[in-house]
């Protein structure tokens, strides 16, 4: 059996952390979601084979369907909360002002929550395009946006809710 390939082993990793709480942290059940996933996704996959270029847009729709297959299973859990900001849904939307008002939407429907999980997918590749260059501005717009996220949800998430913040 050939080695697996560094992407396929980060998407391994990605899922074992984002469904910890169905997997248990076993790597044979995170493979299985993996796999249902990227069977929904047989051809982009087979798009992306024949043409490399589109690696990243696989990735892209690998974390959407990641993201929505999470946020269904979340509402069967009616003791935990979710919320997923997708930070490229529109050119501003990661800016600090966007940014804030669409977080501050997260964190109140969470804030009736114990047991919560903040998703935000996509902050890179909206500060820092991949088929741009990262410069040490766009690399600073990215660290100071990561920082602004978490300081928000420390300031705006009571002391009793356990909230999971998760970047992809």
């Amino acid at each position: 059996m050939p080695a697996p390939s560094r992407q396929n082993l980060r998407r391994l990793q990605f899922i074992n952390a984002l469904f910890a709480h169905v997997t248990n942290h076993d790597l044979y059940f995170a493979d299985q979601i993996k796999g249902a996933i990227t069977f929904s996704l047989t051809e982009l996959e087979a798009q992306t084979a024949l043409h490399p270029e589109f690696a990243a847009k696989y990735d892209t729709e690998f974390n959407a369907a990641a993201a929505l297959l999470l946020a269904k299973l979340f509402t069967h859990l009616p003791k935990r909360g979710f919320f997923h900001w997708d930070a490229a849904l529109t050119s501003t939307a990661s800016t600090p002002l966007f940014a804030r008002a669409e977080l501050m939407t997260g964190l109140k429907h969470l804030a009736r929550y114990r047991e919560a999980t903040l998703l935000v997918t996509n902050l890179r590749p909206a500060l820092i395009p991949p088929t741009r260059r990262a410069t040490p501005r766009r690399q600073r717009d990215y660290e100071e946006a990561l920082a602004f996220i978490r300081d928000l949800a420390a300031a705006r998430t009571s002391r009793s809710t356990n909230l999971q913040l998760l970047f992809l």
